[in-house]
């Protein structure tokens, strides 16, 4: 049985400065991730519970390059977003920072606190009247990214496993 998770609504066009707004990057991603989302949901970064879904509208994650925009997500728990497309260079961060981006084009109709899982074999998000949302297939090198945490603990881990053959 696949996990349930918890949607989160968003609209399109949510930019890094709302994910790890500017007035607070001189702090540390702890701190950071306490204001995520806090100009267009100021109740997200304190209710939302690991485990929960972003579902978003297009042009997830547009604007500069700070990785804290997905940093702060992977703190706060953050199972995955799902939206129709993403910022470049943030779909890139994402992954490096073990954070599921699923780009799935009927995205925009999931409800918010809708209970939903993920089917990551065929690439679906699955709702409870079994109703499935068609997902782009992920490249199995950032699945496997995804699950070691990211780049640096997955490089961490080929590293061990090398000392451990020789």
């Amino acid at each position: 049985m696949s996990a349930i998770h918890k949607v989160w609504k968003l609209g399109a066009d949510i930019d890094t400065d709302q994910l790890a707004p500017g007035a607070y990057m001189k702090l540390g991603i702890h701190d950071i991730a306490k204001h995520c989302l806090e100009g267009v949901r100021p109740e997200f970064a304190a209710q939302v519970k690991v485990g929960d879904v972003l579902a978003a509208g297009p042009n997830f994650g547009i604007g500069s390059s700070r990785e804290q925009a997905a940093d702060a997500l992977v703190k706060l728990g953050v199972k995955a977003v799902i939206a129709p497309s993403y910022g470049g260079l943030y779909f890139r961060n994402a992954f490096n920072l073990g954070l599921l981006l699923l780009t799935c084009k009927q995205a925009s109709s999931l409800e918010e606190g809708e209970a939903i899982s993920l089917d990551l074999k065929q690439w679906a998000v699955v709702r409870t009247n079994g109703q499935r949302l068609a997902c782009d297939p992920i490249p199995d090198f950032l699945v496997a990214m995804v699950e070691a945490g990211g780049l640096l603990p997955q490089l961490k881990q080929r590293l061990q496993s090398e000392r451990d053959s020789s």
